[in-house]
Formats: C-alpha cells, sequence, structure tokens
C-alpha cells in the first residue's frame, strides 16, 4: 500500500513510557493507561491530511481521534510524531512494541496502521485492532486539461504529479508500455501532488482520496474534477485503516473498540473526517 503517501519524529513524553518496578508495572495495560492519566499515541510525522503541523501546531484527523480515544478513556492523550522507516513492519517495531533507535518511546497505540490478515499475521508483537477507514487511489484532474474518465493513455502529454516511489508513480510509469513516464512529475508526498494540481504546476494527479478530498477543501479549488471509473489493471482496489496495541495489552483495544464503536454510531467519528474536508468511508472490515 502507499504508505509513504501517508506519513514525522517523536514529541518528548516521558511519563508515558511504560514505568518499571512499583505498583503501576504489576497493573494490566489499561488498568496503567488510567493510574498514569495518560494514553500515548503514536501517529505518523508529516502525513496530511491525518497528522501534519499547520503553523507549527499538530493537526488531523489522527491527531483529533486520538484526542477523542483518550477522552473516552478518560485520561489525557499524549501524541507522540513517528518517523516513518522503511517499512510499516518496522514502523509497529519502533512505535509500538520496542521502540525507536532514537529514542522513540513505545506508544500504547498506533494509528493508521494497515488492517490487513497477512501483515496482522507478520507482526505477533501486537494486536491490530479497530479499523477505521476505507482508503483509496483516485485520479483527479484540471477541468479541460484531461478526460478523467477516458483511458490512461490518453493523458499522454500532460502533467501527471504523484509521490515519488509510491503506487500512484509506479502504476503511471510502468503501465501502458509505459508511454506516460515521461509525463510524470514527481513529489516528495502525495498532498505536494494534489497541491501542484490546485497551482496549476500539473494537469492530472494521482493519490489518495483522502488527500485529494483535503487539498480541495483547504484551497478552494473549483476548477478540479474526479476520475468516477477504476483505472484499468490498477492493482490497489483500496485497504482498510486501524490501529496496533502491544499483543499483551488487548484489554486496552477491547476498551478502544468499544469507544470507537460508540463514536461511529453517534456520528461523532464521521465529525472528525468532516473538519478536514474528508468524506468518511467505513472500513470493509468494520462493516
Amino acid at each position: 500500500m502507499d504508505r509513504r503517501a501517508f506519513l514525522s519524529s517523536a514529541a518528548a513524553a516521558a511519563l508515558v513510557g511504560y514505568i518499571s518496578g512499583g505498583q503501576a508495572a504489576k497493573a494490566a495495560p489499561l488498568g496503567k493507561v488510567r493510574e498514569l492519566g495518560v494514553l500515548r499515541v503514536a501517529v505518523y510525522k508529516d502525513n496530511r491530511p491525518w497528522s501534519w503541523r499547520k503553523d507549527g501546531k499538530l493537526t488531523g484527523i489522527d491527531v483529533d481521534l486520538a484526542q477523542a480515544l483518550a477522552k473516552g478513556l478518560g485520561v489525557r492523550a499524549d501524541i507522540a510524531e513517528l518517523v516513518a522507516d522503511e517499512s510499516a513492519d518496522d514502523d509497529l517495531r519502533n512505535g509500538v512494541w520496542k521502540g525507536g533507535l532514537l529514542g522513540f518511546q513505545p506508544a500504547d497505540i498506533m494509528l493508521h496502521v494497515p488492517f490487513d490478515r497477512t501483515f496482522a499475521a507478520r507482526n505477533d508483537q501486537v494486536a491490530i485492532i479497530a479499523p477505521y477507514y476505507r482508503e483509496s487511489f483516485q485520479f483527479a484532474a484540471v477541468k479541460g486539461e484531461i478526460d478523467v474518465n477516458a483511458p490512461p493513455t490518453q493523458y499522454r502529454g500532460k502533467r501527471l504529479a504523484v509521490e515519488i516511489d509510491s503506487i500512484p508513480d509506479f502504476y503511471l510509469i510502468g503501465t501502458f508500455g509505459g508511454i506516460l513516464a515521461r509525463d510524470v512529475v514527481h513529489f516528495p508526498g502525495g498532498t505536494e501532488a494534489v497541491t501542484a494540481l490546485t497551482d496549476g504546476r500539473a494537469d492530472g494527479a494521482l493519490a489518495s482520496r483522502a488527500q485529494i478530498e483535503a487539498v480541495l477543501h483547504d484551497s478552494g479549488a473549483t476548477n478540479i474534477v474526479r476520475r468516477t471509473s477504476p483505472l484499468p489493471a490498477f492493482t490497489s482496489a483500496g485497504w482498510d485503516i486501524g490501529m496496533a496495541v502491544k499483543e499483551n495489552s488487548r484489554n486496552l483495544g477491547d476498551a478502544i473498540e468499544t469507544i470507537l464503536a460508540d463514536m461511529t454510531q453517534s456520528g461523532a467519528l464521521k465529525a472528525i473526517f468532516e473538519r478536514h474536508g474528508v468524506v468518511y468511508a467505513p472500513a470493509v472490515a468494520a462493516g
């Protein structure tokens, strides 16, 4: 999946690491969180619209969700920004069950984790829980520049923005005999690719649906159209996003899933997405 499109350095939080010795060390993970009065939540750094800094302040869908989960537990949230490693497996090790080499302390829970059976099976140090969104890729273009629902071969000669070394990048460069390779313009992330579209530096962009919707919402651009039909030969039909806790913290995971279910039923989860300009799409696994 396009993990790099969703991805920032650790926030200091000495009180939130699991302490050794004393009565708190003997408590169950959920009890420990409540005793300390803090839920340490790992989110990805520079992962707009999920977790990123605007005017120096940490914001995003996952940031708001972390606050809501902590409130549901009756504690405060300590949100730590995790720099993405080479793989999501590495991120689970750094963010949840072991910690990072640069002093990142393991979190009680990590957000924006692929909710996938195969992925979960090879990461048995954690429990992957609480799927909360269904992500997918989408193509968008400047109105009048590209027929978004036409075969992609007709995009030839247009500036096509993508995140470098991502699934959209590999698709546009390698599919259709590589005829679009020279038209691809690379950006550090998916949101930067979509921003190039709204700024007039690109004619089309292939990015995640959340990235497209958030950038269009924030920019107020009205001249962008989005493809409604599937892209031919595109291998990713979408993926569920969930959370992860340590394997021995399943009672914390159970409590989190109860809170998330209540938020889904009340509309509070949908409202978080709407605040950031993203249309809430329930995870398939949550159905």
